[in-house]
């Protein structure tokens, strides 16, 4: 199934509870842009394509949620529906993306009902293009990959991060159908764990081989030649980093250091050409992340409570580090600057 999807029954978007894995599978329902911001904001629903399906989602709830009959009562709800929605995750460039593609596109309805259908089908459209930008990085990328090998990654960039398929697990599950036998070493991914909690119980339900490693592990599977590849997602690309999960940059550099391949998978709605490293806002999350062994019962300290805290959601790896960027319109290696305008078409 979807991670994320309209559900026509109810008008509401149905997700799957993220936070609850892996000790429960559930699917929950936002029938409001305000519970469906607040299951961003606590990574209910998380990873930049499946963030960009929850902003076009998120317009369309936002079209259906209110009882009006003004054309302009709409639009002005949805103008700040949408500022509402973007405030949730700065760094993540999709969620924007999706957020002011629906928005744009229902702003030129002339009727409450045709903005209506508009938000929603145009929402649609994103989440179903999410599922075949994914088979053809998967694709793209499968062609990086020889039979036998081991592939290191890092967060979770499965179908759970995205609507369906994944960009960096979708590598490996595209080159797994084609017959290549290839094992991954999954990164736990601290402080939220999404490798151990997400990436591993994926990887179990499809049964492809993984195996659970810390974080300061890295260093020691590389170092004994157990990794063959390193492929990992992204929340945004400018023109000299690929901003990802906290901790990305320490793995690209012991990938380089072990000359060990650093791929980077992403869509083409991932790139933020534009600008650069210093112009992008990086996230910082509760400290509670950090000081407990779990944030919703906050049972058990793992650090004094009044310690002080530095919680970035993610850091960013320069280009140079990456070997390169598997897209959903080919494979592109250094020059960046030259090669990622020409393929993508900036």
């Amino acid at each position: 199934m979807r991670t994320i999807f309209w559900d026509y029954d109810t008008s509401s978007v149905a997700l799957i509870e993220q936070s609850l894995l892996p000790d429960e599978f559930k699917v929950i329902k936002c029938s409001t842009i305000e519970e469906l911001a607040d299951a961003i904001k606590r990574l209910a629903v998380r990873g930049a394509p499946a963030l960009e399906a929850a902003g076009a989602y998120g317009i369309a709830l936002a079209a259906h949620q209110i009882d009006c009959r003004d054309v302009e009562e709409l639009k002005n709800f949805l103008r700040k529906a949408a500022k509402f929605l973007s405030s949730t995750r700065p760094t993540a460039v999709n969620l924007f993306y999706g957020i002011d593609r629906v928005l744009n596109a229902a702003l030129k309805g002339k009727t409450v009902e045709e903005i209506k259908n508009i938000a929603l089908s145009e929402a649609e459209k994103i989440a179903d293009e999410d599922v075949v930008r994914n088979k053809l990085i998967g694709s793209f990328g499968a062609k990086l990959l020889e039979d036998g090998d081991t592939v290191l990654t890092y967060c979770n960039t499965g179908r759970l991060a995205t609507v369906d398929w994944g960009t960096a697990l979708g590598v490996v599950r595209s080159a797994i159908k084609e017959g290549k036998e290839i094992k991954v070493i999954a990164c736990e991914t601290r402080p939220l764990n999404q490798g151990s909690r997400l990436t591993t119980w994926e990887l179990m339900q499809d049964g492809i081989d993984v195996t659970l490693i810390t974080d300061s592990m890295a260093g020691i599977v590389m170092q004994r030649h157990m990794v063959d590849k390193v492929i990992v997602g992204a929340d945004r690309i400018v023109r000299d980093a690929v901003f990802n999960k906290i901790g990305t940059y320490m793995v690209a550099i012991l990938a380089k250091e072990h000359g060990i391949p650093f791929f980077v998978a992403a869509p083409k709605t991932t790139f933020d050409w534009s600008r650069n490293m210093d112009d992008v806002t990086i996230e910082e999350r509760n400290r509670d992340e950090l000081i407990y062994c779990h944030i919703k019962c906050k049972k058990s300290l793992i650090a004094p409570k009044d310690v002080k805290v530095f919680n970035p959601a993610f850091d960013a790896t320069p280009l140079k580090y990456v070997t390169a960027l598997i897209t959903d319109k080919g494979v592109i290696f250094p020059p960046y600057e030259e090669n990622v305008p020409k393929t993508l078409k900036f």
